[in-house]
């Protein structure tokens, strides 16, 4: 791995205006790397901000406040042939597989469309390029020439995936890319990313709820919470020693295949509901539910900063 990172986010903010004084701040103040060749996870509850998050990297969203570094170039100050270029090494792999997908369209053409649009490639070119990135994904030729009704999920998710390799990224943003799919299925999808990104040497941004999962494919996690990272370090050292009260009380969460240990370990049951991200908690956001608050949790928002090393988490237990 090179010594730059691939990617730097930095004070990244992105604020909804509702209108009539209310400001929904969905990503507040986040900052992380991610390195050439990795997986980093981003987990966390659902509206917790991390879809918006990836949304405001790859420039679906613009950026309130903040800056995300490329490469070295800052996304959102972008224009012309830079902007087309950062949109080809880029690319995301959606949701819902049923709703990304264009239902006039073929499934060779849906494919192709970042080909067309890159004007990377034509004629018999264009069609072998389809059918490689068919196979490449675990489906067929014959299946060019299908539309995306005539799928499953598992199969729609995998057309989505061949559409996003298609232009031979660098960068993948996969946005919670298996919740809409059967658990049989998810093993296989999360095992395809695995192995396009040591064929094909790419980086992604993993953005999950499931916690086991998520350990899976990724490196490091950061762990969301109400628009703030609460916590990131590595894959192993966050099953292994969970710092913030959030992520310990997410990991016990998690059933344990051995019977003896799960009638054992303590269960952390959070009480009280998400505070509303229009009106968040004064200081810590996760003051209100965890259950090691202090009286200075609620006068300052405790600093994001690294307590070990490669391990840092916003808490003034630490």
């Amino acid at each position: 791995m090179s010594s730059k990172p691939l990617l730097e986010v930095r004070n990244l903010k992105k604020h909804f205006n509702l209108g009539g004084g209310k400001i929904l701040k969905a990503v507040d103040n986040m900052n992380f790397t991610i390195n050439r060749g990795e997986t980093f996870g981003l987990v966390g509850e659902s509206g917790c901000g991390k879809s918006t998050a990836g949304r405001t990297i790859i420039r679906l969203y613009e950026a309130t406040d903040g800056e995300v570094m490329f490469g070295g170039e800052n996304v959102h100050k972008l224009r012309g042939s830079k902007q087309q270029e950062f949109r080809r090494q880029m690319q995301m792999v959606f949701q819902d597989p049923y709703a990304s997908l264009n239902p006039r369209m073929t499934v060779g053409n849906i494919i192709a469309e970042g080909i067309d649009i890159h004007s990377l490639s034509s004629g018999k070119a264009r069609k072998e390029r389809v059918f490689e990135l068919l196979r490449a994904v675990g489906l067929n030729d014959e299946h060019a020439n299908r539309f995306p009704h005539e799928f499953s999920g598992g199969q729609r998710q995998r057309i989505g995936i061949a559409r996003a390799l298609a232009i031979e990224p660098q960068f993948i943003i996969a946005d919670e890319p298996i919740s809409a799919l059967d658990v049989s299925v998810q093993a296989q999808v999360v095992n395809l990313f695995k192995n396009l990104q040591k064929e094909h040497g790419l980086t992604y941004l993993f953005i999950a709820h499931d916690l086991a999962m998520v350990k899976h494919i990724s490196d490091r996690i950061g762990v969301m919470y109400l628009g703030k990272l609460v916590e990131v370090t590595t894959a192993n050292e966050l099953y292994a020693k969970p710092l913030h009260p959030y992520t310990q009380s997410l990991l016990s969460a998690i059933p344990i295949p051995d019977p003896e240990i799960e009638r054992t370990r303590e269960r952390i049951i959070l009480q009280g509901e998400i505070p509303s991200p229009l009106n968040p908690p004064s200081g810590c956001p996760f003051r209100t539910r965890c259950p090691k608050a202090m009286p200075e949790c609620a006068a300052s928002m405790p600093e994001f900063k690294e307590v070990e090393p490669g391990h840092f988490t916003a808490c003034h237990l630490y």
